[in-house]
């Protein structure tokens, strides 16, 4: 019987040969009559039976999971965590995977936007090809490095605690995440009952003892008294104003990084493996070489991290410029950096702020936009600038190889790149990439 064009393929299974890695933290397959699939818990070379998660006949593409393995690749191993697989919990991408493996892929993927979006190869791009991990995470295979000090627990209608599953708003109940960090472990979020809470936002600092949860309750939920097994602040997001409140203790938490604390408020964003922040100044700094009287922008600043960094080192006489779209980021960056009179924070969007500011010349310039990346308007500004040094730094290899796509339209050249395995089991790389003008040298 002949299927309607736009019949769902849910549950339908395939016999494929499995292809190349793909962004996503997937691989990609064929079935025998050219149809592709995106397909999860497998890897390059594996032969699987491939079940259809997602797709219509009508759709470019199917995703799908691999549910048997009929011949497995040497880079597999048995995946530590008992919740990771198959329709199972959606947070990480490459449990099943050795981690040299991880990082290989990761690597691949890397190469592949950068040729497809960027036009570039690995060496025109100034990078070796490899995948950094942090210090710490290089473990034997079967192995999970506990290196997330933030989690976000979706609660289930009877108020159990878990992760949501992959492109999905089911929650996986859990006992256990194996990459939360051991702070966060620690709080016994899983082992307690959320009657009328809709999720649980852990975080644990990497720079002091401080330990927060941000409580989000069901529309009409009252909050719960929080008895957990640590000692933690607690803050709630209003269901009217999507704000972050103080129920009680500190509203925020203080991290330390870059030789200096910083104070991170109400779940403001902050890097969250715990060596990332001192991994990302180091690799920034090392690529803009930094002058004493250098005239510098730290564009998406958050609470300050790199312009604390370039603050002092570009000395007195220098001046440091950072732009940041949150308010509450702003006035902590503003805290953090209030001893360093050479430093100025501003509120609003770079690419309404930038222009306002008056600034037409800088020095060299850092930026570390959100997933989506900074855009051609934003680029085509600070390719204005005539910075000698530009440091970009990417959580999303897609939206820092458009990006690098256009900084070469506006006459920018990356001179060297480097990627960090700063999130271990999932598809996601952190890369920065130091930008020069294409005419001068280094």
């Amino acid at each position: 019987m002949q299927q309607e064009p736009n019949a769902s393929l849910v549950g339908e299974e395939y016999e494929v040969e499995v292809g190349p890695v793909a962004h996503g933290g997937h691989c990609v397959a064929r079935t025998e009559s050219g149809r592709v699939l995106f397909v999860r818990h497998t890897l390059p070379g594996e032969r699987v039976v491939a079940r259809v998660t997602e797709g219509e006949e009508t759709s470019r593409f199917l995703r799908a999971d691999a549910v048997e393995i009929l011949e497995p690749s040497k880079d597999r191993v048995e995946a530590p965590c008992p919740f990771s697989g198959p329709g199972k919990c959606g947070g990480c991408d490459w449990q099943h995977a050795k981690p040299g493996a991880q990082r290989r892929f990761k690597g691949e993927v890397v190469a592949e936007q950068l040729k497809r979006l960027a036009g570039l190869t690995p060496e025109e791009a100034g990078w070796d090809g490899t995948v950094v991990p942090a210090e710490g995470d290089k473990l034997p295979a079967g192995q999970v490095p506990a290196w997330r000090t933030r989690v976000q627990y979706a609660i289930d209608a009877e108020g159990h605690a878990g992760l949501r599953k992959h492109r999905s708003h089911e929650v996986q109940v859990i006992d256990r995440c194996l990459i939360a960090a051991p702070e966060v472990t620690e709080l016994g979020v899983e082992k307690r009952e959320w009657p009328q809470i809709a999720s649980v936002e852990a975080i644990a600092s990497t720079g002091s003892t401080d330990r927060q949860v941000v409580l989000t309750p069901k529309p009409g939920g009252r909050l719960p008294i929080v008895e957990l097994d640590k000692p933690v602040s607690v803050l709630r997001v209003g269901e009217k104003d999507q704000q972050i409140h103080r129920v009680h203790g500190r509203p925020f938490v203080r991290e330390r990084a870059a030789d200096r604390t910083w104070r991170v408020s109400e779940g403001g964003f902050w890097q969250v493996h715990p060596k990332a922040a001192d991994t990302l100044v180091q690799a920034v700094m090392q690529g803009l070489m930094p002058r004493k009287g250098d005239m510098a922008l730290d564009l998406y600043c958050g609470v300050g991290l790199f312009a604390g960094a370039l603050g002092e080192r570009v000395g007195e006489k220098g001046a440091v410029l950072g732009i940041e779209s949150s308010k509450r980021a702003v006035e902590d960056a503003r805290h953090n950096l209030r001893d360093l009179d050479r430093v100025r924070i501003e509120h609003g969007k770079v690419e309404s702020v930038l222009p306002r500011t008056g600034i037409d010349k800088a020095d060299i310039v850092v930026l570390d936009p959100p997933r989506a990346g900074a855009g051609k308007q934003t680029v085509r500004q600070l390719a204005g600038l005539g910075a000698r040094r530009i440091a970009y730094v990417a959580c999303d290899p897609a939206a820092l190889a458009r990006d690098l796509g256009y900084f070469a339209e506006e006459g920018y050249r990356p001179a060297v790149l480097r990627a960090f395995d700063l999130f271990p089991m999932t598809h996601h790389v952190e890369c920065v990439a130091i930008l020069k003008p294409a005419a001068k040298g280094l």
